[in-house]
């Protein structure tokens, strides 16, 4: 080997290593740079499941009002069914009374 590549050797292993060791994170660095992260994304999870409560809630209310809704429809029916017979049999008591 020539001496400018026996020189050239230790030059490149210590800037590899450096290179190394530079890239290197500890956790306590990670679990410092990710705890804001970290509590944002359970605050957001918090809200979430708060609104995914409230979005259940009310379909559960507007189901009960659609069922009422529904409940109440069958009764005008019936009930309009009861008028009608009510007027048919004034009609036709009236159509048998002779008129003076």
């Amino acid at each position: 080997m020539s001496a400018s590549v026996t020189k050239m050797v230790p030059a490149a292993v210590i800037l590899f290593g450096a290179m190394g060791l530079g890239g290197c994170a500890t956790k306590s660095y990670v679990r410092e740079q990710i705890a804001p992260v970290s509590q944002r994304v359970d605050a957001l999870e918090a809200k979430l499941n708060e609104t995914d409560g409230t979005a259940k809630s009310a379909l559960s209310q507007a189901q009960a009002a659609s069922g009422q809704a529904q409940n109440n429809g069958q009764r005008l029916d019936q009930l309009n069914a009861r008028v009608d017979g009510i007027e048919q049999r004034m009609a036709e008591s009236q159509k048998k009374k002779p008129r003076n």
